[in-house]
């Protein structure tokens, strides 16, 4: 196979295989708030009785959190990486839709420790805008606001695996060696899970700040531990 279509080809199994893979961990790997609250309290010393009370937290406190969340998600990739990656392409489906799912729950996690859960279907798109912001893809909130939940995520999906796909062919390709993808495998997903999670804590950092400077101002305010704006 040559070289140029061995990369379209393997292209298309990457976008096929992060698309499914985010697909299937939208609707089944989803980090429990409760538990991970649970968590951020015991582990991480968080003195916060729910997730809008971190806005009463030192930001830099948050962000040290927030590095240990995606230190965390990128070991478990590495695993994950090392033991799939001895197949070489052989298990390339498999180790995307698993790395899939490693990288929306660090995402995710991300989301609630900046104060913002996905119970609703506007904070579900909220998800969703970070990680396409994590993937690279700018989305329109204006998209976002004409489109339903049902509709919007498989498009931003399909957007995300597209973007994602042109990103690591490159490095992907490599794994056509079988005795060397576990090496191989561990580090891509590694640093895959590094860059994506810091690309969408920046993304929640700077939505948390513009909520804590609406919140200093006085345009917003707590109402059943949720902020709200004030009516103009």
């Amino acid at each position: 196979m040559a070289e140029a279509e061995r990369k379209t080809w393997l292209r298309r199994r990457v976008e096929a295989g992060l698309s499914r893979g985010f697909q299937r961990a939208y609707e089944t790997v989803k980090v429990d708030p409760s538990k991970f609250l649970l968590q951020v309290r015991a582990a991480y010393g968080l003195p916060i009785s729910n997730f809008q009370g971190v806005y009463s937290v030192e930001v830099g406190q948050l962000d040290n959190l927030a590095h240990r969340v995606i230190r965390s998600g990128m070991k478990v990739a590495a695993a994950e990486g090392a033991g799939l990656g001895l197949g070489g392409l052989i298990t390339i489906i498999p180790d995307l839709g698993i790395l899939s799912g490693v990288t929306l729950r660090t995402i995710q996690k991300l989301s609630l420790l900046y104060g913002f859960e996905f119970n609703t279907e506007e904070e579900t798109a909220e998800l969703w805008i970070a990680a396409a912001s994590a993937a690279g893809v700018d989305i329109s909130r204006e998209l976002v606001e004409k489109e339903v939940i049902a509709k919007f995520v498989p498009r931003v999906i399909q957007r995300i695996a597209a973007q994602a796909s042109r990103e690591v062919v490159e490095k992907w390709s490599g794994r056509i060696i079988p005795l060397a993808s576990s090496v191989i495998g561990a580090g891509l997903n590694y640093y895959f899970v590094r860059a994506w999670g810091e690309r969408a804590r920046s993304h929640f950092r700077t939505r948390h700040m513009e909520v804590r400077e609406q919140m200093a101002s006085g345009k917003l305010i707590v109402v059943s531990d949720a902020p709200r704006s004030l009516p103009s």
